[in-house]
């Protein structure tokens, strides 16, 4: 009976390791999202500073090309909108994945308990 207690705890160990890397694991995405939506936003600030004379080039491989100062708004708007969508997304993500290592969390804590009472049980037992 305990080897089998002591398997399913081994096991449900596992995946709360597994659910703890997929957590790391979306919080470096976010921390990049994050980084992506400071550096955009501050590229929109600096193209909002521009006058509609101003010239504005883009990296193309290894050379600059003309881009229309409208068309270089739009795309960075663009860029900003997509990347609040994807932070929203891992909100989302990491709010589930939170609440799934809680789970675990309560989970272990029941069948340690469980454990803990089979061994008390199988002393006395072991004593009479």
């Amino acid at each position: 009976m305990a080897d089998a207690m002591q398997k399913k705890f081994q096991d449900e160990v596992e995946k709360y390791q597994l659910a703890e890397k997929e957590f790391q694991k979306a919080m470096a995405a976010r921390k990049q999202l994050d980084a992506q939506l400071n550096e955009n936003t501050m590229v929109k600030d600096e193209l909002d500073l521009l006058g509609t004379e101003s010239k504005v080039f883009k990296m193309m491989g290894p050379v600059l090309v003309q881009q229309d100062l409208e068309e270089a708004k739009q795309n960075v708007n663009k860029r900003i909108a997509y990347i609040n969508g994807e932070l929203k997304r891992h909100e989302l993500l990491i709010k589930d994945l939170e609440k799934k290592q809680e789970d675990f969390r309560e989970k272990l804590s029941r069948l340690q308990q469980d454990f803990q009472k089979a061994q008390v049980k199988q002393a006395t037992v072991a004593k009479s």
